[in-house]
């Protein structure tokens, strides 16, 4: 049995994406993104939240709302999801990781959102809901949350702009129509969600059942 990669940059955020990780019985393993290591040795990708990707990646400027890129990051990010794409390995993708995936697949973000106070969750219980998502019947997530809405947590001001190939939308907001979620129909498990799953574990048995789906998909 392989574990999952967990890649991150700040070790200081990392605690509740190992604690969802665990509360599922998925084997994990933790990596910094500084760390060289080949998607040969896993059996599946965890990409977690963090600061902006670099716009260049998908051809924009740099919107004066957004962060400065962290190109160390989005390199080696966007080589594992491409190893672990040619090795039709699972992916789980959260927040930063949904827009990195669709970035990877072509797609472009939406750098700043207005009026961004929906979707920034800026204090307060990390755990707790703040608006709702509407998931698409015959998804891959529908099938897990079995359920066509549910309340998410959200931390985040960019988002999902032009979907990137092969990829389909899985979940919006229902009153802004910001793109919430994504997946690769043609693949056993390769899904994006922009909200914080991790932090809703204990609180909400359908988020935990995302971490337990991966982890079916990471050793079946």
């Amino acid at each position: 049995m392989k574990p999952a990669l967990l890649i991150y940059r700040d070790a200081k955020r990392v605690g509740p994406y190992c604690g969802a990780l665990k509360a599922a019985e998925v084997p994990a393993e933790a990596v910094p993104v500084d760390q060289t290591v080949s998607m040969r040795d896993f059996g599946g990708l965890v990409l977690a939240g963090g600061t902006d990707l670099d716009p260049a990646l998908y051809g924009e400027q740099l919107h004066p709302e957004a962060d400065e890129p962290d190109r160390e990051r989005d390199a080696r990010e966007m080589a594992l999801l491409g190893e672990a794409m040619a090795l039709h390995l699972p992916v789980l993708a959260i927040c930063r990781g949904a827009q990195i995936l669709n970035v990877f697949h072509g797609g472009s973000l939406i750098q700043h959102l207005m009026p961004p106070e929906r979707h920034r969750q800026t204090e307060g219980d990390r755990s707790q809901p703040v608006h709702s998502v509407r998931i698409e019947p015959g998804t891959l997530l529908h099938e897990i949350a079995g359920t066509e809405r549910w309340q998410v947590n959200s931390r985040h001001h960019q988002a999902v702009n032009v979907v990137g190939r092969n990829l389909r939308v899985s979940a919006v907001d229902p009153e802004d129509g910001t793109i919430e979620a994504l997946e690769r129909a043609d693949r056993r498990f390769v899904l994006g969600v922009q909200w914080h799953p991790e932090d809703q574990v204990f609180r909400d048995s359908g988020q935990l059942n995302l971490f337990r789906s991966f982890g079916r998909a990471a050793n079946p």
